[in-house]
């Protein structure tokens, strides 16, 4: 009985490891031919491959040029060769930020540093990444760019700009020219090369009407624009919403203007002016005692109290072996007092440079920051250090085109294109007009070299 058993279930083993053998050998069969038939389908020609999600043969860090939203594509420029190339996106593709966590498209802008990976001959976007290596500055708006020394300063900060670095403004890709010292930036770049700038607030131009009356005064557009009014002056300012305030003569008003990029507004002040001027008297604290003081240009005496109209007024401090100081007043009461202290300067100027230096100051009309100081209104007092620039002898700038356009030179008409303007060492902007078309305004870096220069620009583009 036993041995009937044993041999039972050594039968049933035997069956059961034969069942497994053959299973498995189907198993295979059915695989290997499934490959074959896959293969000889690819190999026909047909072009169908079945792409996994994740499935990515090329990687890159670049930067973000243009996104199109309604094709599902962007556009990337690699910054070590400048090379661009577009690449369409869908809802399979990966979207994270550089601490790895996801985001979503509507994250992503233009200008961003990302990493991505992708399918090449597809131009197929597989993942897209915040570079983990990158950095990125946001309402950037204390900065100084050089395109002579392709450098960029931010606050206390030196960066390089590359011959490849993206800059973007209202969706398109623009030189370095074409950004204003009123705009805000977005910075973005890898150690201390910027690979690319966005313009996040860019700028409008405004323009005075029936402003016969102010030629002489002056305009405060907020607290960022302080300058003299010159005949058809066209001001660069940031956009958003100001108290625009003129002066002249003893009068000054006050209108509300919105500046929006890249637009034009006239501004009418026929209205602002008064019938009779006021006046105010300010007493002088100066530190050194023997300071000279220029009041619109002109030496005053202020061992007693200087009567001044109503309105702004240019204050120059100077004193051998101080530091030049350049002051706006704005006088709006009977009586004020205002304290100066000058800091002590390494070099010292002689009277005769000192001379000539206030009187080229006083003709500037560039524009200035300003900052409200604790004085009150009569007195407020907006600081800025002395000019910078310098003029190079009888040598000028020459507009070559566009032809036919209105030119402006820190907000001053200078002509109709061609035309010129005596060189000045030093940052300014031209302005280019010409009714039905875009106004344009350019940042020139005029160096110290004794010789003539030319520019010429594109022409400009019709307003729709």
């Amino acid at each position: 009985m036993t041995k009937k058993t044993n041999a039972v279930i050594l039968c049933i083993l035997i069956l059961f490891i034969i069942t497994l053998v053959g299973g498995y050998l189907l198993t295979e069969g059915t695989k290997k031919e499934t490959t074959e038939v896959t293969q000889t389908g690819n190999e026909s020609g047909t072009g169908f491959v079945v792409t996994e999600a994740g499935s990515y043969d090329s990687a890159d860090t670049a930067v973000i040029v243009e996104i199109n939203e309604e094709e599902s594509a962007i556009t990337f420029q690699n910054m070590q060769i400048g090379k661009q190339y577009t690449l369409t996106y869908n809802g399979a593709t990966k979207i994270n930020d550089k601490y790895d966590e996801s985001m979503s498209m509507a994250q992503i802008a233009e200008g961003d540093l990302v990493d991505i990976t992708f399918l090449k001959d597809k131009k197929k976007l597989n993942s897209i990444q915040l570079s983990k290596e990158g950095w990125m500055l946001t309402e950037v708006s204390r900065y100084e760019i050089s395109e002579l020394t392709k450098q960029m300063t931010i606050a206390e900060d030196v960066y390089k700009l590359t011959e490849d670095t993206v800059i973007i403004s209202s969706g398109k890709q623009v030189e370095i020219m074409d950004i204003n010292a009123a705009d805000v930036l977005k910075v973005s770049g890898v150690g201390h090369n910027i690979y690319s700038i966005v313009v996040d607030k860019g700028h409008g131009y405004l323009r005075l009407t029936n402003d016969e009356y102010f030629i002489g005064g002056w305009i405060e557009v907020g607290q960022s624009i302080i300058q003299p009014v010159t005949e058809d002056m066209l001001l660069v300012v940031p956009e958003g919403t100001y108290d625009v305030r003129i002066s002249n003569k003893g009068n000054d008003g006050t209108k509300k203007v919105i500046i929006n990029r890249n637009e034009e507004v006239e501004l009418d002040v026929g209205d602002l002016k008064g019938d009779d001027p006021k006046f105010g008297t300010v007493l002088f604290t100066v530190t050194p005692s023997d300071a000279d003081i220029y009041i619109d240009g002109e030496k005053t005496d202020i061992s007693q109290a200087v009567t001044l109209e109503y309105g702004i007024h240019q204050m120059i401090a100077k004193a051998d072996g101080y530091d030049t100081i350049t002051q706006y007043i704005k006088v709006g009461q009977e009586a004020a007092g205002i304290d100066v202290t000058m800091e002590k300067s390494d070099g010292e100027e002689s009277e005769e440079e000192t001379e000539e230096s206030t009187e080229e100051e006083s003709e500037s009309s560039s524009q200035t920051s300003t900052t409200e100081s604790s004085s009150s209104e009569s007195s407020s007092v907006s600081s800025n250090s002395s000019s910078s620039t310098s003029t190079t002898g009888t040598y000028k700038v020459y507009l070559d085109s566009p032809t036919g356009v209105e030119a402006y030179v820190d907000g001053n008409y200078v002509g109709i294109v061609p035309c010129s303007f005596k060189k000045t060492s030093g940052s300014h902007v031209i302005t280019l007009r010409m009714t039905g078309y875009e106004t344009r305004s350019y940042t020139l870096q005029l160096d110290e070299e004794e010789k003539d220069v030319n520019y010429s620009f594109n022409e400009l583009e019709k307003s729709e």
